[in-house]
């Protein structure tokens, strides 16, 4: 989705990743998580949900799908990168 961490990462609002999962998040509760604070950052081709993240997090997204299935150490994926570069910051930070 526009304007959320997830395409800042990716650095477009869009992307195509492989999905294998059975499960999935109903929509019905969508509304509830956004409310409680979840940003729904990416969907599936029907809408259905596939990334989250909390804006306010310093690293807070969740996906319903793999990265790491198509991550390679010549290639690794934008997501991973980002969340290493995310702990990165964070440990420099705690560092005395």
């Amino acid at each position: 989705m526009p304007r959320t961490r997830a395409a800042a990462i990716y650095g477009s609002a869009e992307a195509i990743e492989d999905y294998y999962c059975n499960y999935g998040v109903n929509a019905d509760y969508r509304l509830r998580l956004e409310a409680g604070g979840l940003r729904v950052s990416g969907v599936g081709g029907e809408g259905e949900i596939r990334i989250v993240e909390l804006p306010d997090h310093p690293f807070f997204v969740a996906t319903l799908f793999l990265p790491q299935a198509r991550s390679t150490v010549a290639s690794p994926h934008p997501l991973l990168v980002a969340y290493a570069a995310a702990v990165a910051a964070r440990a420099s930070l705690l560092r005395v």
